[in-house]
């Protein structure tokens, strides 16, 4: 009897573990690894990262300039069921290895007019003071861009290697995944 408790408080302690650090996970933090150059010279490739994962649990709009974690799959919905199943434990039973989040920079936010010429990016007719990009950006366009409502701009700091808003469009919020704290 005494080896069936004693199994059985070690089963539950496991359980209590996994259950707490599956909990902290989808809600709280997360930690993730930075892939590719877009993001230098602020981020470096395989640099790892923690993310504040309370903005998105609280559908909070990012400030100007927070770096965040997006899901690129900008096309599709996103439920709780991606949430979990994104969980890093998840990902290597189930072997997923697609690289579906990309980290960037909040430029616009819900109502934002944005704008790309003369080498800059111009918010609401004010050119933005970029200090953090790596190089002045070879990307020009006669389009403005109006971010509709629950929707984020992103961009990387390596505007001329970036994958961003650009190309795949506006972020939904529930797109964001967190924001980066350390």
């Amino acid at each position: 009897m005494t080896i069936i408790k004693t199994i059985w408080s070690w089963v539950s302690s496991v359980g209590i573990a996994f259950a707490l650090a599956l909990f902290i996970g989808i809600f709280i933090f997360q930690p993730f690894k930075v892939e590719g150059h877009s993001m230098d010279p602020t981020l470096h490739d395989q640099e790892r990262l923690f993310v504040s994962k309370l903005p998105h649990t609280f559908s909070r709009i990012p400030e100007y300039g927070d770096i965040v974690i997006i899901d690129s799959r900008v096309d599709r919905n996103r439920s709780f069921k991606d949430d979990v199943l994104e969980f890093p434990v998840f990902q290597i039973l189930s072997g997923k290895t697609d690289h579906i989040f990309y980290v960037k920079r909040v430029i616009g936010k819900p109502g934002d007019v944005l704008e790309f010429k003369d080498h800059k990016v111009y918010r609401n007719s004010e050119a933005l003071n970029e200090p953090y990009i790596k190089e002045t950006m070879n990307y020009s366009s006669d389009k403005k861009w109006v971010v509709p409502e629950n929707h984020i701009f992103v961009m990387g700091d390596n505007r001329n290697n970036s994958n961003d808003s650009r190309s795949i469009g506006f972020i939904p919020l529930d797109h964001s995944i967190g924001k980066k704290i350390l």
